[in-house]
């Protein structure tokens, strides 16, 4: 058995990094945003198109929190089910928010197209695979209320899901032609591209230490020099500094394992389709192809806690049940990355006081979601339209018990995968 490198695969599959300058100087803006993600960086490139001055302030690199480390899947919509979006929500706001986000995967590959993102776009559709008997009941659920909305998704029934996965262990599925895959960082960084030669000015290695409302204009503060905004947009999601107010949302972890490439024959069997794959189990797992042909293999878990070789593990047994004519194949990289996951699963916009905003807790959708409230944050700043917003602002959130939560997915997770494991390894 090989040891599998814990690096980052789309960070060693990128191109060229930016490589931008620490922010070293004081500065006046008309935005500042802190988080170089998918959601500050759409932020960024939407209001530098509207002739905004932006300064972006970035931690560490663009996209290397949990933009960078993202599966790759761009879906349409949220991964609760959009009756319960509506539910949660009220019939007419969550009404707005289904639509907004159904349309996300427009969003992506139009932005894509637009400004040229080499990101290895393939917008080929996604399946929701049924893992078990039960799984089909819950996809079929899903199917109605898409088909309430006229979306155009098919169920698929064991022998075409087998057909089109290449698996003989999954028992339907839900195809939805509107989503893709894309390579997550190299998207993100194409979006900082663009709101560059739109004129944002972004900063890299440059984390936030304090801000605060001053006379009516935000300041933000790093170790070297202080920004003056009159708009502050705090987009780092789950990956909040120290110096930022305490997270109001819990923290679960999400790895992948990457295999070495497949050959030819292999790729013809496995996904000959290119379609990004996830399944119905309470802990989720997913699969799909990167641009070399390695097949990438994750779910719910952190590498570098209690459970890291239990996950690791899981995968090669995953692997094995999904496509046993690839057991043998040798796993080359893994990563993990932070999800802000909110009590009902749903993304919020918090109000941080006049002219100030705090997006977060996208529950596991990042791509789609993320883009969407960037660009229309940015289009709100610009226009003072509150409907440009797919979901109103609210003025305080709080979650208590949230380590706990955390501790919970984590333990969950890594029961699950040692059971699994446990019962392949007997045969069961």
């Amino acid at each position: 058995m090989n040891k599998v490198q814990h690096q980052n695969l789309w960070s060693l599959t990128a191109g060229q990094p930016l490589e931008l300058p620490q922010f070293s100087d004081n500065s006046t803006a008309d935005l500042v945003i802190i988080g170089g993600g998918f959601t500050g960086c759409s932020a960024a490139l939407e209001a530098a198109k509207n002739g905004m001055s932006v300064v972006l302030l970035e931690a560490e690199t663009i996209g290397h929190g949990g933009s960078g480390r993202n599966v790759g899947l761009v879906n349409a919509g949220l991964w609760t089910p959009p009756d319960e979006v509506e539910k949660t929500l009220g019939a007419e706001a969550g009404e707005k928010l289904n639509v907004r986000l159904a349309a996300a995967p427009d969003l992506v590959f139009e932005l894509i197209d637009a400004h040229q993102i080499d990101c290895d776009a393939v917008r080929n559709g996604t399946l929701h695979c049924a893992h078990s008997k039960a799984g089909v009941s819950d996809l079929q659920n899903r199917f109605a209320q898409q088909q309430n909305r006229k979306a155009p998704v098919r169920l698929l029934d064991a022998a075409e899901t087998q057909k089109r996965t290449g698996s003989n262990a999954l028992h339907g599925a839900l195809f939805d032609p509107r989503a893709g895959t894309i390579q997550p960082l190299e998207y993100c960084v194409g979006l900082a591209k663009a709101a560059i030669e739109n004129g944002a000015q972004l900063f890299e290695r440059s984390p936030v230490i304090a801000y605060a409302q001053n006379d009516d204009q935000w300041v933000v503060s790093t170790k070297d020099a202080e920004v003056k905004a009159k708009y502050l947009l705090d987009a780092t999601n789950a990956y909040k500094s120290t110096a930022q107010p305490a997270p109001s949302f819990t923290m679960v972890h999400y790895f992948q394992l990457a295999t070495e490439p497949l050959s030819a024959s292999e790729r013809e069997k496995v996904l000959p389709g290119l379609e990004g794959c996830w399944d119905t189990a309470l802990v989720m797992s997913s699969f799909r192809y990167d641009k070399d042909g390695r097949l990438l293999i994750g779910s719910i878990g952190s590498l570098d806690q209690f459970g890291g070789r239990i996950h690791e593990n899981w995968a090669r047994k995953k692997l094995a049940q999904l496509f046993p004519e690839l057991k043998h194949k040798r796993l080359d990289y893994a990563w993990d990355g932070q999800i802000a996951m909110t009590k009902d699963h749903l993304p919020k916009i918090k109000q941080l006081g006049p002219n100030g905003f705090s997006v977060f807790g996208y529950s596991g959708r990042g791509i789609g979601p993320g883009t969407v409230f960037g660009t229309s944050i940015a289009k709100y700043i610009c226009s003072g339209d509150q409907t440009e917003l797919p979901i109103a602002p609210i003025a305080a959130y709080e979650e208590s018990w949230t380590k706990t939560s955390a501790f919970y997915y984590e333990s969950g997770a890594v029961l699950t995968h040692a059971a699994f494991s446990a019962q392949r390894k007997l045969g069961l």
